[in-house]
Order: structure tokens, then sequence, then C-alpha cells
């Protein structure tokens, strides 16, 4: 098996640079599911369509940091680390989402979909590492988030969607494995809070309690989930707690 980048910009670039309209919705959706409604030949469902002048501006901010490039080195770096020998080869396609100025993008429910709702990515061999409009680029962030999302998608092949919040954790704990520096010094950082509310809930399938355990109480609030008291730390960072005393 081998992931293997799949440039991307430059096509985005030319759809982006036609005015927006129903002919550029439907060059998109043509590029998205091809002939087939409801199909996925192309994972770009993270872009907008209709994303108004800045998504140009974002795409050549990366253009001009060579992330392509970037992604190719880390991925070549990943595959050289796979034990698994088969032909398999998986399609990365880097993705930016709109949580700027995109109507319908939430950055909180993007985010969780994009790392724990990815099984129709996984069934046709595709990841999508996310980008967001917000961001400030840089090659440390093009760097960690492509070896994020490729530890993902890895550890998915290998286990079945999650279900619980000790499911969800797992896959968390084993990108954090991937990606955490180990000397990283995490334990001043008071997790006792949220490691007790995980002791208790971690059998839980309770959309709205995974939710608000890896984005907290600001972003259920923001939504109109219930909140279940976790104000200070993430459930990522606490992913990456438990990732570095299991070192």
């Amino acid at each position: 098996m081998q992931f293997q980048l799949r440039p991307i910009l430059s096509e985005m670039k030319t759809l982006y640079s036609k005015p927006i309209s129903a002919n550029r919705f439907k060059e998109y959706l043509l590029k998205l599911q091809g002939t087939t409604k409801g199909d996925l030949i192309l994972p770009i469902a993270g872009f907008n369509p209709m994303a108004k002048g800045h998504i140009l501006q974002k795409i050549e901010e990366l253009e001009h940091l060579e992330v392509e490039s970037l992604m190719v080195e880390v991925i070549e770096l990943f595959n050289s680390t796979l034990k698994d020998k088969s032909h398999t080869t998986i399609e990365v396609v880097l993705n930016i989402a709109d949580d700027l100025q995109g109507g319908w993008t939430n950055f909180y429910t993007s985010d969780f979909d994009s790392k724990f709702k990815i099984n129709a990515l996984i069934k046709r061999n595709f990841c999508t590492p996310y980008f967001w409009t917000s961001e400030a680029y840089t090659k440390e962030i093009v760097r960690l988030r492509t070896k994020e999302y490729l530890s993902r998608t890895l550890f998915r092949l290998q286990h079945s969607i999650p279900k619980t919040l000790e499911e969800h954790l797992e896959q968390e704990i084993f990108v954090a494995q991937n990606t955490v520096d180990k000397n990283r010094e995490m334990e001043n950082v008071p997790f006792s809070a949220i490691e007790a509310h995980y002791l208790q809930h971690q059998k839980s399938q309770e959309y709205d309690l995974i939710f608000n355990f890896f984005y907290g109480d600001a972003a259920s609030e923001n939504l109109g989930y219930k909140k279940h008291g976790t104000k200070h730390q993430s459930g990522f960072d606490y992913a990456k707690f438990v990732a570095l005393t299991r070192a």
C-alpha cells in the first residue's frame, strides 16, 4: 500500500477564476461526482463551489509555500514506514474549507466530519487533508496536517467505523503517536477533569457528547448542543497527552 498525492490546486484555481454562477456549480459537481449523481470520483467536498474571491488568495498562499511539493515529501516519508506491501494506492487530495465566508461551512462540524466521518473516502481509497480559509498557512502546518490525515486514514483502513467515545479517542491517540514530538512537555497541564469525563462516558455513542469531548462547551453552545463541562482542554489535546504517556 502507498499514499500518492493527486495535485488539485491548479485545477481548483481555474474553477474559482470563473464567475460565481450555476455553470461553475455544475462544473464543480461534475468534478466531484462525475455523471452519476451521488457518486464520488474526486474528493473535493470540502471546497465551497460558490466561494468568493478570497479563496483564490488562499490557493495562492499555498502555492507560494509550494504546498504540494511539501505534501509529496511527507507522503514519501510516511510510505517508507508502512508495513503493508500490497499494491493499493490511496489518493491524497488537499481540501480548503471556507470557514471564513462560507455560509454552509461551520468549522467545528466540518472539522469533526473530516476526521471521523470518512467511511465513504476510505471505501474509495481517498485521503483528504483539510486546510481552512481562516488559517495563516506555514510549512510546519502543511507538514503536520498532512501527516495527521495520513495517519487517520491508515488507522481507519485497519479499524471499523468508530461508534463510542473510546473508539473515537483511540483513533486520535494513534494520530498523536505518529505526529507528536516525544519530547513535548505536557505533564503540567491539568487533564484530570477531562480524563474523569472520559472515563465516565467512554462507552457512550451519543454524538453531542462525543463532539463536546473533542471541541468543548463553547463549540457545543454555538451549535445548540448539550454542554458537558469540558471547558479547558479539548479531546485532541487529551489524545496527545495519552499518546505521550504510552510512549
